[in-house]
């Protein structure tokens, strides 16, 4: 597991990755910020997650997102 920090970068790719997947608000934010730094991983990037239905749309086919 690698743990890394977002900063202004992965915030702004965050934004980004809302704003095409038409999604908004706090409750997006956090799956952005995920999104933004598995995207910006060397592949391959799996992701574990509980709801994968907005991550799947913020990430698109380069990551692999698995329910939990």
């Amino acid at each position: 597991m690698t743990i890394v920090p977002p900063g202004e970068t992965v915030a702004r790719r965050a934004s980004r990755l809302l704003a095409e997947a038409g999604l908004h608000g706090h409750r997006h934010a956090l799956d952005a910020i995920v999104a933004a730094t598995a995207l910006a991983a060397p592949p391959p990037v799996t992701l574990l997650t509980s709801d994968p239905k907005d991550l799947r749309a913020l990430c698109g086919p380069r990551v692999h997102v698995v329910l939990l």
